[in-house]
């Protein structure tokens, strides 16, 4: 598989980017799904009547890679019941009427930390996944050999177009991001210390170059200033741009020596390890054509996206398309009642200038889409192989290392829908290998 500097210049429009976070009133209902992260979802521990503190555990991991979730606001559990993801699954949901007085949880202290192991506990009791998008959970990421590990790389590349919750955690969130970063080097022996960040964010740049400098004595800490080319924050595209080393198709990070962690992940973990307070709220870019004052709305994990745009001016006009996350690889709502998770690093109201799509029409084999894909798989032959039911051929043109950047979409002169045929693809591949597998 090819690394290289592929990819596709988007626009940028970081509307919000010079603009301070500012936390919005507590909502009156937060939704709170037990499915916020890759891995099992989260075991509900609290039942309908029960009073709640932020902070208060309302739900334990489900398994090793699962992640426990904690109140967002104060108040009373009004309902346990399924509750319908964007990306189609169905989970519980404890849904929570607040009281508007947000009162912490008094159990909230700062964790007692004295070894390797009880580090790695306190992060998995934070909640922590990580915040950049994926949401992985972070403490099963951090219990890796400490003799694998010869990288912490930190991405703070936000590279998708309007977001900006990551750059104002690198301007403003460096004292936290330092806790972190020491608990880190002294607990799993961090020595080599990166932090990749694209070259249109100048103000991130010389905040993290103040804080490598700082934390640097006694380890190698750099920042890597990269081109705005996007998907520059993919994991192992950022891996290989930040050290040059490559993650084999189908391996961890680990097994390139290297641990990635989100710039806004890592600020959280400090914050939690100085206060005792988990992972309650998030900071989310609300953005797009739809939204009258566009801007990064501090706000409790579990409030309906409605109430985030009625703190923005609410709409002027009625979107065409509203997105968990960038345009890139964000994932479509089916109404404003969703609620910000864990992993929300922004929420977008589209309009249907913003989202203009040409007619599609038949492949014109010019090769675009192979130019500009970072690992330089072909999606072109993908669709067609695709079309014709070919399991093997999906397996020898590498499907599998397809991240859905969506660059060989975005880039394709004749408006094919190539990352969603990718998806789609992905998942015969899987159905077929099941029933190999069976046989």
């Amino acid at each position: 598989m090819a690394f290289s500097l592929h990819g596709v210049h988007v626009p940028h429009r970081k509307n919000t980017a010079k603009l301070s976070a500012l936390r919005m009133e507590p909502p009156k209902v937060v939704t709170i799904p037990m499915s916020m992260h890759i891995g099992a979802p989260a075991k509900p521990v609290v039942a309908v009547g029960d009073a709640v503190k932020v902070g208060t555990l309302i739900a334990e991991a489900g398994g090793a890679v699962s992640a426990p979730i904690h109140a967002s606001v104060s108040g009373k559990v009004t309902k346990i019941a399924d509750f319908l993801l964007s990306d189609g699954r169905t989970v519980p949901a404890v849904v929570i009427e607040s009281d508007g007085e947000m009162t912490p949880d008094e159990k909230i202290a700062p964790p007692i930390i004295d070894s390797r192991e009880s580090f790695i506990e306190a992060v998995k009791n934070s909640g922590m996944v990580g915040l950049g998008g994926a949401g992985f959970p972070t403490h099963f990421k951090l219990n890796a050999d400490p003799a694998k590990i010869e990288y912490l790389v930190i991405n703070g590349a936000e590279c998708e177009p309007y977001v900006t919750s990551d750059t104002l955690t690198m301007e403003n969130r460096g004292g936290d991001m330092k806790i972190a970063l020491e608990a880190l080097k002294k607990w799993l022996g961090i020595k080599n210390i990166v932090i990749g960040i694209e070259n249109n964010k100048k103000d991130a740049i010389a905040a993290m170059q103040k804080l490598m400098a700082e934390i640097g004595s006694d380890c190698t800490a750099t920042v890597k200033v990269l081109p705005a080319v996007y998907p520059q924050g993919g994991e192992k595209v950022l891996i290989y741009h930040t050290t040059g080393r490559v993650v084999p198709a189908g391996k961890l990070p680990i097994d390139a020596g290297c641990i990635v962690i989100n710039c806004t992940t890592l600020a959280s973990i400090g914050a939690y390890l100085m206060t005792g307070m988990p992972l309650v709220e998030k900071c989310v870019t609300v953005d797009g054509g739809a939204v009258k004052t566009p801007q990064n709305l501090i706000a409790p994990i579990g409030t309906p996206m409605e109430d985030l745009f009625a703190a923005c001016g609410g709409l002027t006009t009625e979107p065409e398309k509203v997105v968990y996350g960038g345009p890139m690889m964000g994932i479509t709502v089916p109404d404003l009642s969703a609620p910000v998770l864990k992993n929300t690093n922004a929420v977008l109201a589209l309009t249907a200038k913003e989202l203009k799509t040409p007619k599609t029409t038949n492949c014109i084999r010019c090769g675009s889409c192979t130019n500009t894909c970072p690992f330089g798989i072909n999606p072109a032959e993908i669709a067609r192989a695709y079309q014709r039911k070919d399991a093997a051929a999906l397996k020898d043109l590498a499907l599998t290392s397809c991240m859905e950047c969506g660059c060989c979409s975005f880039i394709c002169p004749a408006n094919r829908p190539l990352v969603q045929t990718n998806r789609l693809a992905k998942i015969f591949l899987r159905e077929e290998q099941a029933k190999e597998a069976k046989k």
